[in-house]
């Protein structure tokens, strides 16, 4: 049984193992757990008959503004829409928080097309993004990216 549930704490070390070989690869960004522990609010967790199998967040950038970032499903569960899933789970908190906007950076952009994202330039960006995240990516300044973004 599939079940969608906010992250605790304590899923901080199965968050990091099941992310790992996506930081390795650059698709991820690399998150210590104290940064994790700060936003942890932002995340919801899928889990399937009690193992993590994804997540991802929705982080606030500002009162109409926020981006779902650190989205992944394990090996073996994609296609299944979990993923499509989480992703409807973050719009939803996004529309019961009032935001507006939601946008994110990634390299699956037919994936979040398909769920009403439209493509956008990286210059319009919020510039605390850039200097907060993207400037720990290993792609970082050369990055192959697409920023998408959806209206609510």
């Amino acid at each position: 049984m599939i079940k969608y549930q906010k992250a605790k704490l304590s899923d901080i070390k199965k968050m990091q193992e099941l992310v790992l070989p996506e930081i390795e690869t650059g698709i991820i960004l690399n998150r210590s757990n104290d940064e994790v522990a700060t936003n942890i609010r932002s995340y919801t967790l899928c889990f399937m008959d009690n193992e993590l199998i994804g997540f991802g967040a929705l982080h606030i950038h500002t009162e109409y503004l926020a981006e779902i970032r650190s989205l992944i499903v394990k090996e073996g569960f994609r296609g299944k829409k979990i993923g499509e899933n989480l992703v409807k789970n973050c719009l939803d908190e996004a529309v019961s928080l009032g935001l507006q906007k939601v946008l994110c950076l990634t390299y699956k952009q037919l994936f979040f097309e398909r769920l009403g994202f439209i493509e956008i330039s990286k210059e319009s960006l919020p510039e605390h993004k850039i200097w907060a995240d993207c400037i720990k990516c290993k792609h970082f300044p050369v990055c192959n990216e697409v920023s998408l973004i959806k209206t609510l």
